[in-house]
């Protein structure tokens, strides 16, 4: 349902940062897009240990729920994998313009982030409170 999250990083001073970006989850894999030179996109090619937080907030879901997800992070830069997923993340993201946001999203050193080896760090769910 959720299709945002907190994308937590090394920054270079070796503090954990973060920034709020969209993902797709396929094949047990996390999905973003960035522009190559950007903070998080750096720190992925010093350091691929990731963390990725999503909550329910903003979706249909009921009770406030999160999951802190840990993988490891590649960049792709292969320009066939970022086509594959610059028209997934246009139909996941804006179906009613799909090929509108496709070219918005289609910049110069775009690239794809994929987040593997994922496995629960944190999770709460308000429903299960007593």
């Amino acid at each position: 349902t959720q299709h945002e999250c907190t994308f937590v990083f090394a920054g270079p001073d070796g503090w954990p940062s973060g920034v709020v970006m969209n993902f797709v989850h396929e094949d047990d894999r996390l999905w973003l897009t960035a522009v190559e030179g950007r903070t998080h996109v750096v720190a992925l090619d010093r350091d691929p240990r990731v963390s990725v937080v999503v909550s329910s907030a903003g979706t249909a879901l009921r009770g406030r729920r999160m999951v802190t997800l840990r993988g490891v992070g590649t960049v792709h830069r292969d320009r066939t994998v970022i086509d594959h997923w610059l028209d997934v993340f246009a139909r996941r993201w804006r179906a009613d313009a799909p090929l509108e946001f496709r070219r918005a999203l289609d910049t110069p050193r775009r690239v794809v982030i994929e987040v593997a080896e994922l496995r629960v760090a944190v999770s709460h769910d308000h429903r299960r409170l007593g």
